[in-house]
């Protein structure tokens, strides 16, 4: 078992997660954060920790996408380990649904 952040995330990106992570498998794109699987030790100690809901334990159903989607990111985004302030809109946008739309991609990685 993993954890994985979903795109509740996306244009939020509170980091409180980040420092209470014992093993720094978080990792920071322009607006959005990702938890590495390989990396994670599934302490579950993030999950409480998001104000936006946005991490789940990868057992519940429906959740391949998203796995894929930290795996893929975590592999190209620096990783992140020290708490900073989330996006200036973070209150409009938790809660917003299907926010995948407004990833921001990587350069040259296109829409």
């Amino acid at each position: 078992m993993t954890y994985v952040v979903l795109d509740n995330c996306i244009r939020c990106k509170y980091t409180d997660c980040v420092e209470v992570c014992p093993v720094d498998c978080f990792y920071e794109g322009e607006n959005w954060l990702v938890i590495n699987p390989d990396e994670c030790i599934d302490c579950g100690v993030c999950e409480p920790e998001c104000p936006a809901e946005a991490i789940k334990p990868d057992t519940e159903p429906g959740l391949e996408d998203w796995i894929k989607l930290n795996t893929k990111y975590s592999e190209i985004w620096p990783n992140i380990t020290v708490k900073k302030d989330p996006m200036p809109e973070s209150d409009k946008w938790d809660g917003v649904e299907n926010k995948l739309q407004f990833l921001s991609p990587e350069p040259g990685e296109g829409d």
